[in-house]
């Protein structure tokens, strides 16, 4: 399709030509038009574009036209400006039905909103100057879409390795990008180098659909002969897409594995229970008998037991397991594993065995009881029997002390330490979680045996009267000894810590003479004997200054005591002969008689003190009385003596009138 004033140009072509001859012979005349287009735009799917066109030059009248190449080559025009003064003025011609619509802007620029993959054309300028002339440029203009994500649909069917062409492995698909995307396969991260062309080892094929928006979908398809390392082998494919300004993307599938066929080459047959290294099993454990071959998918196992050459068979099934409850010493024997796999070479071997050996250990046996009861250095000898399998190994320990290897245990010349518990102990070397022990007790009976903790001397080398001592006596034997003092206060026997057996008694008291002379005992006794044992204490000195202390003591509390007895005495008798004789030195008191000083009133002292005449007949008593009565009245005259005189002394203070 022409320009629509294609007919106009041609008319006018002989006064262009005119034009331009004349213009020529003047070289004053306006320079040629010349456009400023870029010739590639690139632009993402979605992304507004703007495709410029600007003329070069002064030229105050021209019109700008833009024109679409179809895939016809047919160029229809979509818009025009015409340029009057300094506005452009803008006409729209067909807008192709694109939504949004072509636009121009105030530059005469080409303006697409939204780019599609339709809009994938180029684009042509033209700018008609006049006199300037006519020129053009053309822009193209390219769209790029990110495909979506890759997707892979592996083969889920099982492949055979046995088969000699390619088979099909997996389908990718990178969909609804531009320009079309490039697909790769990868094999454990390694690019797969296969070619498109049919082959037996391997080769892929590609299919390119343009969707209905004009985007474009990729299919390939991978086909290999496989192998059996290909069993375990990571599978993915990837879509590389291109974007604006030469850059590149790409977008990786899942990865994926191949269920394959390939028959069976190796057999293993294990005992999976625990076990020791050398292969021995407790009885009574739980025990796993596991069979595996290599052959793909899973062949079905048989498990069998061989007696006498003949197989009783246990399980069949695809998993491989055989298990034992409780295992006992009856099923040790040989077992084996048979995988039922037709498609193995002639010279495989799909048969296994292994010998099952369980371990047994039976409870011990002891020659003599639980308590044995020997008499003081006697001898003896205790055997110790066991069953089981493997060979057990026999110990005697005695307070985790070791006795001897082997069952028989010999105690000869014992003693008191000989007591205790012994343990005889079956293991088995092999199997190291499986022992049993068995124990005696030993009780050596006897005369009790007597030890006493000896007397430190004094640091003077001799003991005094009220000296402290404490005495220990230990003693141990069976039956247990009584222990006992031959003085009262001792303590009751207690086990002594840390010495087995033993037990002791102490007893507190002071030193005196007769401890000098006759010592201090302690005694052990049980049913067969006693021991005794004396403590004796060696010169024992009286303690002299210390009952010269008491006497005085004594002495002086009984002389206060006499004293106040004497001034009580004294002082009832106030007015008596010795108080009127200190008196009489001076003037009496006014108002008082003077007293007389004759005897009238000795007899009244004398019956009193003396238990005189009168005294005498009143009491009706002999000469004892009197005796006492004349001593105590001479003590308490000469204390009384003692009392005035220092009453006169007090006299000659004015203070104290009288005594």
């Amino acid at each position: 399709m022409e320009p629509p004033d294609a007919p106009a140009r041609t008319r006018g072509a002989p006064r262009l030509l005119l034009l331009a001859v004349l213009l020529a012979a003047h070289p004053d005349a306006q320079a040629e038009v010349r456009l400023s287009v870029p010739p590639l735009v690139e632009v993402m799917r979605g992304k507004s574009v703007i495709l410029n066109c600007t003329p070069t030059g002064a030229h105050d009248h021209y019109v700008l036209e833009w024109f679409l190449t179809d895939r016809s080559g047919a160029r229809p025009r979509l818009a025009s400006a015409e340029m009057q003064g300094s506005e452009l003025q803008v006409t729209m011609h067909d807008t192709r039905g694109r939504s949004p619509p072509y636009q121009l802007d105030s530059q005469g620029s080409l303006v697409l909103a939204e780019a599609q993959v339709g809009d994938e054309r180029d684009y042509v300028c033209v700018v008609r100057a006049g006199a300037a002339g006519t020129a053009e440029a053309t822009a193209r203009l390219n769209v790029f879409a990110k495909p979506e994500a890759t997707e892979v649909s592996p083969n889920k069917g099982t492949l055979s390795v046995m088969e000699d062409s390619a088979q099909e492995i997996a389908t990718c698909n990178s969909r609804n990008g531009n320009p079309v995307p490039k697909i790769t396969w990868y094999r454990n991260g390694q690019r797969l180098e296969v070619p498109v062309e049919m082959n037996p080892k391997g080769y892929m094929t590609s299919r390119t659909v343009r969707e209905a928006s004009g985007l474009l979908s990729l299919t390939s398809t991978l086909y290999l002969r496989l192998r059996k390392d290909d069993r375990d082998a990571s599978f993915h494919c990837a879509a590389h897409y291109s974007l604006p300004k030469g850059r590149h993307g790409r977008l990786d599938s899942p990865t994926f594995h191949l269920t394959l066929h390939y028959p069976t080459e190796h057999v293993q047959f294990w005992l999976g229970s625990p076990s020791t290294p050398a292969g021995w099993v407790r009885e009574g454990d739980t025990v796993q008998l596991l069979c595996r071959g290599d052959g793909s998918p899973s062949p079905e196992y048989t498990l069998f037991r061989l007696q006498d050459e003949q197989e009783e068979v246990l399980n069949a099934n695809f998993e491989g397991n055989l298990t034992l409850e409780g295992v006992t010493r009856g099923q040790s024997g040989t077992y084996g594993c048979r995988v039922e796999d037709y498609d193995a070479a002639d010279d495989v071997q799909l048969s296994k065995t292994l010998e099952l050996r369980v371990a047994y250990l039976d409870p011990l046996e002891l020659s003599e009881g639980k308590v044995l009861s020997l008499p003081l250095n006697s001898s003896a000898v205790v055997n110790c029997s066991v069953h089981g399998l493997p060979t057990p190994a026999l110990r005697w320990t005695k307070d985790s002390t070791p006795l001897g290897d082997g069952p028989m245990l010999s105690l000869s010349s014992i003693t008191f330490d000989s007591n205790g518990t012994y343990i005889c102990e079956a293991s088995l070397p092999t199997v190291p979680v499986l022992s049993r022990t068995q124990n005696f007790t030993l009780l050596v009976q006897g005369l009790p045996e007597l030890r006493a903790a000896e007397i430190e001397p004094k640091a003077d080398g001799s003991w005094r009267e009220g000296d402290e001592v404490t005495l220990i006596c230990s003693t141990r034997g069976h039956p247990e000894p009584k222990l006992s003092w031959s003085q009262l206060g001792g303590s009751p026997a207690e086990p002594i810590p840390g010495r087995q057996g033993w037990v002791s008694s102490s007893l507190t008291l002071k030193v005196t003479s007769a401890l000098s002379r006759d010592g201090i005992s302690c005694e052990a006794s049980n049913p067969h004997g006693n021991k005794r044992h004396v403590f004796h204490f060696g010169t024992v000195s009286p303690q002299t200054s210390q009952a010269g202390v008491a006497v005085m003591a004594v002495a002086v509390s009984v002389g206060l005591l006499l004293l106040v007895v004497a001034v009580f005495y004294c002082m009832r008798r106030k007015g008596g002969p010795g108080c009127r004789r200190r008196r009489e030195k001076g003037a009496p008191p006014p108002g008082e008689p003077e007293l007389s000083h004759s005897g009238s009133e000795r007899p009244e002292q004398t019956g009193l003190l003396m238990g005189g005449a009168s005294g005498g007949a009143r009491g009706g008593s002999g000469g004892f009385r009197d005796e006492v009565g004349e001593g105590l009245g001479t003590l308490v005259r000469g204390t009384c003596w003692a009392v005035e005189h220092a009453c006169g002394h007090r006299l000659t203070s004015p203070s104290t009138p009288q005594c």
